[in-house]
């Protein structure tokens, strides 16, 4: 991570702390050759993995915010690849977000809706309210006449323990505005589905 913080980096050091204890209560000894380093490498890796709990998704959309009265069709970015830790089981989960929003006088760079999906997913989450974070924060900061959000993701808490369902995939979606309309909705599924 760049520029951390004297807080991040006193956080960094307790979290190493904790995951030298919880190496050895599983069973293992922290202190061996090729553990020696790990509780300071998890510590690090976590704290990447929700470095979204520092970052503001707004700020994101207004810093390329652009008036743009002219267009009124709809602006899709789709197969947004993220990753995210399930809040449940701090198991990763990841897929792909597919974003739609129709502009009302404002519109962003397209960078930038990537970088909410970023935001949001580098918290720990559950893929029900990462889809309405996404779909709030667009809503909010654009005033667009709708959005929509697609999330279709892989649960390595139903993968790897529990059912242990490997093929499962799992599909949310939110809507505001103009994608309340049926035909809007379809325009948009039908605009993002994959050649298969």
């Amino acid at each position: 991570m760049k520029d951390i913080s004297e807080e991040q980096l006193a956080a960094r050091e307790e979290l190493k702390g904790h995951y030298k204890h919880i190496i050895n209560l599983l069973g293992e000894d922290a202190d061996r050759e090729g553990l020696i380093r790990t509780p300071e490498r998890v510590a690090k890796a976590m704290q990447f993995l929700t470095k979204g709990y520092h970052e503001d998704p707004e700020a994101i959309l207004k810093s390329a915010m652009f008036a743009e009265e002219g267009y009124k069709q709809m602006v899709i970015v789709k197969d947004i690849d993220f990753f995210s830790l399930c809040e449940h089981h701090m198991l990763p989960f990841f897929g792909k977000a597919h974003i739609a929003y129709i502009p009302n006088k404002y519109i962003t760079g397209l960078s930038k809706i990537p970088r909410v999906v970023d935001i949001f997913s580098r918290r720990l989450q559950i893929q029900e309210r990462l889809t309405l974070q996404i779909k709030e924060c667009i809503q909010k900061t654009l005033n667009p006449l709708g959005v929509m959000v697609v999330i279709e993701a892989q649960h390595m808490c139903m993968q790897m323990r529990g059912v242990e369902k490997q093929n499962s995939l799992t599909t949310t979606s939110d809507f505001t505005g103009f994608f309340q309309q049926a035909k809007t909705r379809e325009e948009f599924m039908n605009l993002i589905k994959h050649n298969r």
